[in-house]
């Protein structure tokens, strides 16, 4: 029976298993929005801005690994999709992009509200095609589905919506998604290459990342073989630091110097399922061996000395039975001492500002990590919400962890927890949110009235863009343009419906955390936290000291020392 380009859409995402679409409503969507309207089995998630719905979408891709979807009206609609399916696509979430497009008779003639979504979407996806017939249908958007979901990622379809309203002749050509998870792994050949070069080395750490997912009892059991560190990426935390003995911190300009040093006094690094991007923070003199299952990372980084194509789970699987039992395990048990010191050295500094006014963002986070659910999902902004996350979230089994860490854009981790919270209902969601970034997309906190999402929002109020006016003052600048006059976020929450709770005082936060958590519903938590906290790297540079000492004799010089000493004695008089 013939039916519409638009029903076919709807009947092919259910049976995809999609059960929403998030996004915003426009004339060029109509057909397909009445579709999702007149179905019982999917639902349209409407937000007040498309990248909320694009991140949004991308959050639920991420946490069930199943394909999300959103969509956009023609021209500045789908438009405002491309940052969060920029985040989507680079975090290798399996999101589907609908852009409407203008009347099919208008395309070329600079037309109201013209675009060319196939060029707009071209850089943030594996697949962008123009659904210009009713002939096309159903294979374009199989297509398009297979390639999100087989290549991790974005996929596009653009159609206008008369082409939506054209109907499609049954031709045989529908059938399920086809979905399979092959066993990728390197020969037996290159496994004993490997294990070769693992036997021979005396001091051997693992650099873990996002490709770990699924693998944690794999890690162990290497772990358990050959004694070695496991240093871990921000995108791998989640699947790592749980329940792991050989765990040493994260590495880079937000982790452990325990992480740090285990790579650089190592003989062999041993990258799984990372593309860990800052070069300057690899081993100086350890050889370097990735695995990772694109094989176009390989050695993009740095010089490796071997590039294994493969699953984790699978290859350490493979792996595990050429390698000899190790015996010694000094160089593990320093660095894991270096990691317990490290941390117990964080953990004391936070307890120890439990009555620091303003309040230290590190003990508000200290907190929330003690009081947060067991298999609670936090998203994070980039920025400093992510460095205290990075430092003071101890991951458990069951938790997740979410925000733009590939990308980088601000304004993520409200949205994010509105996606996280769509899929999982009953699960506790936490965002930790900055100031600046809440603020930039702060329109969709009307969605979680909307839906009563019980969201915890708690924003980290320091009235500043608090990572770029740290990177200014290591450069030597003094910040410039990353002052913020913030309202009362908790009275604005309350004045549209939700709970809204104001802290200042560090002997109020566990109370204020406590009643946030316990709430039945959304609540923002506006903590007003301390603008002259450091982010310090666990590897500092001399440039970046002295640029530091350039900026507080700058500072000095101007008539503002108390800023350089609200700065010291924040951050180093304790």
């Amino acid at each position: 029976m013939p039916r519409t380009i638009a029903a076919q859409i709807v009947e092919q995402l259910i049976a995809a298993g999609v059960t929403k679409v998030h996004g915003v409503v426009g004339d060029s969507l109509n057909s397909i929005t009445d579709e999702i309207r007149q179905s019982k089995k999917i639902e349209w998630i409407h937000y007040r801005h498309e990248e909320a719905a694009a991140f949004a979408a991308g959050a639920e891709a991420q946490l069930t690994g199943k394909l999300a979807v959103c969509a956009g009206s023609c021209g500045p609609g789908n438009m405002h999709l491309i940052n969060g399916l920029y985040d989507a696509h680079r975090s290798m979430a399996p999101v589907l992009a609908i852009a409407a497009q203008i009347p099919s008779t208008e395309i070329g003639t600079s037309y109201f509200q013209e675009t060319r979504p196939e060029s707009l979407f071209r850089e943030c996806s594996h697949y962008c095609e123009t659904v210009a017939s009713a002939r096309q249908m159903p294979r374009v958007l199989q297509s398009a589905m297979q390639h999100a979901i087989g290549l991790g990622g974005v996929a596009v379809i653009a159609l206008s919506g008369d082409v939506a309203m054209q109907h499609v002749e049954d031709n045989g050509l529908e059938h399920s998604l086809l979905v399979s998870r092959p066993s990728i792994r390197p020969s037996d050949a290159e496994l004993q290459k490997l294990a070769d070069l693992i036997n021979q080395s005396e001091k051997v750490t693992l650099l873990c990342g996002r490709g770990c997912a699924g693998a944690h009892d794999e890690l162990i059991a290497l772990g358990d073989r050959i004694y070695s560190p496991m240093v871990h990426a921000l995108r791998g935390k989640e699947f790592v630091e749980y329940d792991n003995p050989y765990d040493v911190g994260m590495t880079g300009l937000i982790g452990f110097s325990s992480g740090y040093h285990a790579m650089e006094h190592s003989d062999l690094v041993i990258m799984l399922g990372t593309d860990f991007p800052y070069k300057d923070w690899y081993p100086s003199r350890a050889k370097i061996v990735q695995v990772d299952i694109r094989a176009e990372r390989l050695g993009r980084r740095c010089n490796i000395a071997m590039g294994l194509v493969g699953d984790v789970q699978d290859t350490l699987h493979c792996l595990l039975p050429f390698l000899q039992q190790r015996h010694d395990r000094s160089f593990l048990d320093k660095c894991v001492a270096h990691y317990r010191n490290s941390r117990e050295s964080l953990e004391k500094h936070a307890i120890g500002k439990a009555d620091a006014k303003p309040i230290h963002p590190e003990y508000l986070t200290h907190l929330i990590n003690e009081l947060a659910d067991p298999d609670a999902i936090f998203t994070a902004d980039v920025g400093e919400p992510t460095v205290w996350a990075a430092r003071y979230l101890r991951m458990k089994k069951e938790q997740r962890l979410l925000g733009s860490f590939n990308h980088g854009s601000m304004a993520s981790a409200m949205p994010q927890a509105i996606g996280a919270q769509l899929t999982y209902p009953g699960r506790q969601v936490i965002s930790l949110s900055g100031d600046g970034g809440f603020s930039m997309m702060m329109g969709d906190i009307l969605t979680i009235v909307q839906y009563n999402l019980p969201v915890k929002i708690v924003v980290f109020n320091n009235s500043s863009l608090g990572f770029v006016a740290m990177e200014m003052k290591v450069a030597g600048l003094p910040p410039y343009g990353t002052d913020l006059k913030n309202p009362d976020f908790a009275r604005m929450a309350e004045a549209i419906g939700m709970k809204g709770i104001r802290v200042e005082n560090p002997g109020n936060v566990r109370e204020a955390l406590e009643k946030a958590f316990t709430h039945d519903g959304p609540v923002l938590i506006d903590a007003v936290v301390n603008p002259s906290v450091l982010v310090m790297p666990p590897k500092i540079e001399f440039s970046q000291a002295k640029g530091f000492g350039m900026y507080a004799l700058k500072q000095v010089f101007n008539g503002n020392g108390k800023e350089v000493w609200d700065t010291l004695t924040s951050n180093f008089l304790d």
